[in-house]
């Protein structure tokens, strides 16, 4: 029984610490630009997905949560900040939308499975990164109105680099889930 807990409790440490390292690298990506077309990439997206595919969904989801909160409490730790502003003045601007976002594609990314060929690992990160999508648009509409080209703002410029990403982490994902044996 002893033996039982202490597993327990190392797996509960081990959690807290790939969740921890996890909103580090989250912050990090959000902060590197890669210079690309029409807009410069940043990782953050990726990583959400590969949370999600490495850690599994209560990981994953943790991870972005902390994120989140380390960002609404003043750490500059999204993509524009501290340029933009910092906390929750940031965080409920016009990408407040994406940010929430980010939970339900790590969630839904957590689904690719080992067996899964590359067509289905494809389409299910599509659907991932589609909700973040989905939920920056409706945000983002609700900021500066409905009567503006939404899609076009929201989503077209950063069409390309997201095709981009899933691709390679299409390409990635057995060898991801591979590795999440180990964890």
């Amino acid at each position: 029984m002893e033996l039982i807990k202490q597993n327990s409790q190392s797996q509960i440490v081990k959690s807290l610490i790939v969740i921890f390292f996890g909103s580090i690298i989250l912050a990090i990506s959000a902060k590197v630009k890669i210079p690309f077309y029409p807009v410069p990439m940043t990782m953050q997206t990726f990583v959400v997905l590969f949370l999600g595919i490495g850690f599994g969904y209560k990981i994953a989801v943790s991870t972005v949560c902390l994120y989140l909160v380390e960002g609404i409490l003043g750490l500059p730790v999204f993509s524009n900040s501290p340029e933009r502003g910092v906390g929750l003045v940031y965080f409920t601007g016009p990408t407040m939308g994406y940010l929430i976002g980010f939970l339900s594609a790590c969630f839904l990314a957590s689904f690719v499975r080992l067996k899964d060929n590359l067509l289905i690992i494809f389409v299910k990160l599509i659907l991932a990164v589609s909700t973040i999508y989905i939920l920056g648009i409706l945000w983002l509409a609700n900021i500066i109105g409905w009567d503006k080209p939404i899609f076009q703002l929201g989503v077209t410029p950063f069409l390309i680099a997201e095709l981009f990403k899933i691709a390679l982490l299409t390409i990635l994902a057995k060898y991801i889930l591979k590795f999440r044996k180990f964890i």
